[in-house]
């Protein structure tokens, strides 16, 4: 197996450091990105929030319980995708061959970058100094053989911080760690490797496989076999592209009407469509997530003829979904909107679509002309009357 050299990188609570970096006055306060009303969810909070307890996907009534005095921002997703797109520029300035994990987080192979960029641990400091003096932000990172090891290395010092594990030293480094921190290690398998006495990676790494596979079964015993032992051959994947785009939105108050339902989810097509753009995307399978007040959860599709990012043609798709549930006779708690079957803009600049109508290039134009106008004011600025109706 070839030798590697890995750096996990991740940027740290990299909603909320936007917002800071955006207003310097909210620095050192407790700042909460997310849902703001009382069904939402956090997205994303500062260090110190955190501090109180605050974490990301915690209901949002529960971060205010806990800390009533942060400061809770909505989500401004087109800022945040621009501030990624400067950060993956400085990865790629140092290898080509970066893996996006999400808008803040990627794995960089860094194995023949030597002579160009100096060792390892080098190409890392180097990448979190530009990052912080180009864009004054932090991130934190781990330098490892493998992408397993990175990862959970670059977790360990954050924020701002940097954990190198050696080559050789991969199990020095995991044995002492809680097996918590092997990726699919919940509560339940915890309790019953707690039931075996294992509490740490290295109590793990020396049970033999038939022991585990009649405790987890074949599938999980073998995974947490090899990854107790840091064994972990995958290569970073420079070609990984969104399976899907969507957005979904969780009402304070349940929706029991149709009526009540057209402007949100008019909205919600109007958010999905401007996010395909920003990533140079059409999607051809238009997805409607509906849960309803009792937590039971539908979802309807359709594949239209053309793929599409206008956010008319995914509300016309979504309207005739809606067709399909029971909206407007039960309560509904949240909906969401998603495409799948995605097409992105060749090194042209161009969507892989046969010639458009002149219809189409018409409202295409409309659609960049708004998308630089919420680029400019705020995504909210100019709306389709219908999606007012109900405010």
């Amino acid at each position: 197996m070839e030798t590697r050299d890995i750096i996990h990188l991740d940027m740290d609570a990299f909603y909320a450091a936007v917002e800071v970096l955006d207003n310097p006055d909210l620095k050192g306060q407790p700042v909460i990105v997310g849902g703001r009303g009382n069904r939402g969810v956090v997205s994303a909070s500062s260090y110190e929030a955190r501090g109180f307890g605050v974490h990301s996907a915690q209901p949002t009534v529960t971060a205010r319980r806990l800390c009533p005095d942060g400061i809770f921002l909505p989500v401004r997703m087109s800022r945040y995708a621009e501030i990624s797109k400067m950060v993956f520029e400085i990865f790629r300035r140092y290898t080509p061959l970066v893996e996006p994990l999400s808008i803040d987080e990627a794995f960089l192979d860094v194995t023949h970058c030597r002579r160009l960029f100096g060792d390892p641990v080098e190409i890392a400091e180097k990448i979190r100094r530009a990052v912080r003096e180009e864009l004054g932000l932090t991130v934190s990172a781990g330098v490892a053989p493998s992408k397993l090891v990175a990862k959970i290395a670059s977790d360990l010092n954050k924020p701002d911080g940097l954990t190198v594990v050696p080559h050789g030293g991969v199990e020095a480094f995991l044995n002492p760690l809680p097996i918590e921190r092997l990726w699919g290690v919940g509560k339940v398998t915890r309790q019953t490797l707690a039931e075996l006495g294992v509490t740490t990676i290295g109590h793990l790494a020396v049970l033999p496989l038939d022991l585990l596979e009649k405790k987890l079964g074949r599938r999980g015993a073998e995974h947490l076999y090899h990854m107790s032992r840091g064994e972990d051959d995958r290569a970073v994947e420079t070609s990984r592209e969104a399976k899907s785009i969507g957005h979904e939105t969780t009402f304070d108050q349940d929706l029991v009407t149709r009526r009540q339902a057209r402007p949100r989810l008019l909205g919600l097509a109007r958010e999905v469509a401007r996010r395909m753009r920003l990533k140079g995307a059409a999607g051809r399978t238009v997805t409607l997530k509906v849960k309803y007040a009792d937590f039971t959860l539908i979802t309807r599709a359709a594949t239209l003829a053309e793929p599409t990012n206008d956010q008319l043609e995914i509300y016309r798709a979504v309207s005739e979904l809606v067709e399909k549930t029971e909206v407007g006779r039960r309560p509904v708690r949240l909906l969401g909107i998603s495409l799948s079957h995605l097409v992105f803009k060749d090194e042209t600049g161009q969507l892989a679509l046969l010639p458009a109508p002149e219809e189409i290039r018409r409202r295409d134009r409309l659609n960049l002309a708004l998308d630089a106008i919420a680029d400019r004011f705020g995504a909210t600025t100019v709306r389709p009357a219908g999606e007012m109706e109900e405010e």
